[in-house]
């Protein structure tokens, strides 16, 4: 840069044509006001040209600087010296910006001060900078002085930083663990691994981040860490990270269970001793062990008859669980059948009157007619009984009557046949493939007597393939589930059965769920105990979830319930497809 205190007007001007297009300039006369300015400081101000000459520089000042500032700005520059700094000014729309100025006196031929020339910089990118680093140390510095870890900074041997888990932890001051080595943070007995460690990290050598240490603390007391170790800039120069994880209590708890090993091993020899010594007094009362072993098998040989017992009663307890269903289903299809067996006679009846008195008619009618003539007695009484009898009706009125005969027998002979379908006792006990959604219906039919007074049904079927099984016994389950289920709606209510089926993976599942009361937790893993009821007394005997149990286990499969008080059960039974002994034979058909 030329000569600034001796430049004429004219290199002045050819000076501020040059550096128009680069930098920020503005001139000002010995006062500081406004001569002149190029295009790029206009710009930068917000103002435009006309606006700013002739102005004092005071116009831009932001405020931002103190007066001490400025006075050591002016004695700068009125000394003939440049000055040189950053300065934040105002923009015309009240925003702040930076600039990095550079002042120079100009002095006139007589070598007074004439004007100033101001040469700027826009420190935005700068300043943006700054404030970015600042924010990410502080972040730094907020994360690391709040976290509870162990948190320090080495670099060139000595410790440049440690966070306040740190202090607490060993208990040193700040000062004190920065005038420290890094590797005086470790006790004594791991000092050494911690030197050589951190050398060969600083080398680049490959060398393990993460491991265990016990720590340096000033009053001595036990400390272990876990380390994790990694390389990074701090200020601008390479340097080592290390996070500690306390871990003292688990190390403690260690050394706990080592001891208690120890204690264990020892306490096994101690009954090894004292099973050897106990094995020598057995071996001397053998006879007495004798005699209690022909003791027990005689007590395991009454207890075997008692079992025998047992289980002859629980059998003859569920056969009269089973009668017991038996009866209830025939109550059920006597009153299904009493119902059209008697309109069918009723209208039987009906009907043998009318046909009598048709006949009577027509009797009467084929003999008398051909020798009567019109007006006689006879045919006027002929005429009389035609209209008293009322033919037409007859006519009318037999074949309906026939036909709600015809529907009253066929309604006998579909419940005969859903009994027939349900207690198959028309087939052999061995295994068949069934749609179990016929069982279901047939079933259905059976226990309707008993559900359509306290529920509807609902049925949600899937697509499920035949499935291979005992017909009969499977009945015996939903009839056992659908009572229950009727049984679990108070009487007092209305409620709903939903009938659900659907198959996976080559199984078939069956849910009944009613909108009962529900079971309590307490019950529900006891419902498929023998004998165990949660019905009053007299209306059940506890065996009709049991059995139902044993017949899907013999199945193959299995019942899952789930309940909530107040809202009702849902009852699963999950069915494979086809039974297991014949998995290798023919399939299904």
């Amino acid at each position: 840069m030329p000569n600034l205190t001796k430049l004429s007007q004219q290199e002045i001007e050819g000076l501020l044509c040059a550096l128009d297009q680069h930098d920020l300039v503005c001139i000002s006369d010995a006062s500081g006001r406004i001569t002149e300015i190029n295009e790029l400081f206009a710009k930068k101000c917000g103002y435009s040209r006309e606006e700013l000459l002739g102005q004092d520089f005071r116009l831009l000042h932001s405020g931002q600087h103190p007066k001490a500032f400025f006075d050591e700005l002016w004695q700068t520059i009125n000394a003939g010296k440049i000055w040189k700094g950053d300065l934040c000014n105002r923009h015309k729309n009240g925003s702040l910006y930076w600039i990095a100025a550079t002042i120079a006196p100009v002095l006139d031929e007589e070598g007074r001060l004439s004007r100033f020339i101001m040469l700027n910089n826009d420190l935005a990118d700068v300043k943006n900078m700054e404030q970015r680093l600042q924010f990410s140390e502080l972040k730094f510095r907020t994360l690391s002085e709040t976290m509870p870890a162990v948190l320090f900074v080495h670099r060139g041997g000595k410790i440049r930083y440690a966070n306040p888990a740190t202090l607490s932890l060993s208990g040193f001051t700040n000062e004190e663990l920065l005038g420290m080595e890094y590797w005086e943070i470790a006790h004594p007995d791991s000092q050494e691994l911690i030197r050589s460690r951190g050398a060969a990290r600083m080398r680049g050598e490959q060398v393990p981040s993460h491991y265990e240490f016990r720590f340096n603390t000033k009053d001595g007391r036990e400390a272990w860490v876990d380390i994790t170790a990694v390389k990074m800039d701090y200020e601008g120069t390479p340097a080592v990270l290390c996070t500690c994880i306390d871990i003292t209590e688990r190390k403690a708890t260690e050394i706990k269970l080592r001891n208690a090993h120890v204690q264990l091993e020892q306490l096994v020899e101690r009954r090894t001793a004292q099973l050897t010594k106990a094995n020598a007094t057995l071996e001397e009362d053998m006879h007495h062990r004798m005699q209690t072993e022909a003791e027990l098998l005689k007590r395991n040989t009454e207890l075997m008859a008692l079992n025998k017992r047992l289980h002859e009663t629980q059998n003859q307890l569920m056969q009269t669980e089973r009668l017991a269903s038996i009866g209830q289903l025939a109550a059920g299809v006597a009153h299904e059948i009493n119902n059209p067996i008697g309109y069918v006679y009723s209208n039987m009846g009906s009907l043998e009157r009318y046909l009598n008195e048709v006949f009577l008619i027509l009797d009467a009618y084929v003999a008398a007619e051909p020798g009567l003539a019109a007006g006689t007695p006879a045919h006027a009484k002929l005429q009389k009984l035609k209209s008293e009898l009322d033919l037409n009706f007859l006519r009318e009125d037999i074949p309906v009557l026939m036909g709600e005969s015809r529907e009253g027998l066929a309604r006998v002979r579909k419940i005969v046949q859903d009994l027939k379908d349900f207690s198959r006792v028309d087939s052999s006990q061995e295994w068949q493939w069934v749609d179990l959604h016929k069982g279901l219906d047939s079933t259905l039919n059976v226990v309707n007597n008993e559900i359509k007074y306290k529920a509807d049904v609902v049925k949600e079927y899937g697509e499920i393939p035949q499935i291979e099984c005992l017909p009969s016994e499977l009945n015996q389950v939903f009839m056992n589930l659908l009572v229950n289920a009727v049984h679990a709606i108070a009487d007092n209510q209305h409620g709903r059965i939903t009938l659900r089926t659907g198959s996976e993976n080559g199984t078939v599942w069956v849910e009944v769920i009613d909108t009962g009361s529900g079971i309590a937790p307490e019950n529900l893993q006891r419902i498929f105990e023998p004998f165990f009821t949660t019905k009053p007394v007299g209306k059940g005997t506890g065996l009709g979830l049991s059995l139902s149990y044993g017949i899907v286990q013999k199945h193959g499969g299995r019942i899952e319930v789930s309940s909530e008080l107040g809202k009702g059960t849902a009852f699963r039974v999950m069915l494979p497809v086809q039974h297991e002994s014949n998995n290798s034979g023919n399939g299904q058909p």
